[in-house]
């Protein structure tokens, strides 16, 4: 049973349609990728899974509940967690203030017990660095790099326990290396039974780490199967390179 059920979404702002009937699941303790060119429509279907946007049409469903209509604070709740394209840390405050702020949040009351007994501050150096980026924990968050950042805020994600992540752009701004030790972190999540969902133009960090991805063009679903499937399908190739391939003399003969 997929955790996540995308049921035949639209959203129309005016006359203009920017996710057109679209349909996919994401099924648990797996990284799926969500791809397309710039305008397909991937952060506004992020932005109805978690609530922020009202579909004009079709539904959202969590395991088996209909989440269409249900608050961001409740679907946070109920385990989705998010990042942002655009950075959304809490600049005045430090990297670990950042991250303390989400866990006693996501604790409620209980957070106040883990501040005296100093589990919250064990906690928070422990997030910091899984996600490699312990050495700015005293740091200001609006003089970190745009990488860091993101990492930041991948941190600030994982204070609040989510089983779905949804991850827009999150490799923006990391250099190779960081990049290639965020994928092995990701399949880590993914294998501890956290389920991803990613907005992701870097194709090598998407087709290395995506058990399944779904293309979306001009806000339908033209393409969905695992990355090999996906890297051969013409019309993912016309989307991307604004032609499709050539056939092959065999493919011609027939």
């Amino acid at each position: 049973m997929p955790l996540l059920h995308v049921d035949d979404v639209v959203v129309r702002f005016g006359g203009v349609t920017a996710v057109n009937h679209a349909n996919f699941e994401v099924e648990p303790g797996t990284v799926t990728g969500l791809i397309g060119p710039n305008g397909a429509g991937k952060t506004t279907c992020f932005n109805v899974i978690t609530g922020l946007q009202a579909p004009t049409e079709g539904r959202v469903w969590l395991d088996d509940r209909d989440i269409t209509r249900m608050p961001v604070h409740r679907r946070a709740r109920h385990g989705i967690g998010r990042t942002f394209q655009r950075l959304e840390a809490f600049g005045s405050l430090t990297v670990e203030d950042n991250v303390r702020t989400a866990l006693d949040i996501h604790d409620g009351i209980k957070g106040l017990l883990r501040a005296v007994d100093g589990s919250a501050d064990l906690e928070i150096a422990a997030l910091l660095e899984r996600v490699g980026i312990a050495e700015y924990a005293r740091d200001r968050a609006d003089s970190i790099p745009t990488g860091v950042a993101r990492l930041l805020e991948l941190a600030r994600a994982l204070a609040c326990d989510p089983r779905l992540l949804l991850l827009d752009e999150p490799s923006s701004g990391l250099d190779e290396a960081e990049t290639e030790a965020f994928g092995s972190l990701l399949l880590e999540l993914a294998q501890e039974g956290r389920t991803i969902l990613m907005v992701e133009h870097d194709m090598d960090l998407v087709m290395n780490v995506c058990d399944t991805i779904h293309v979306l063009d001009f806000g339908s679903i033209i393409a969905q199967g695992t990355p090999a499937e996906v890297r051969a399908d013409a019309a993912v190739q016309k989307a991307y390179l604004g032609y499709a391939p050539a056939p092959s003399s065999t493919e011609a003969s027939v």
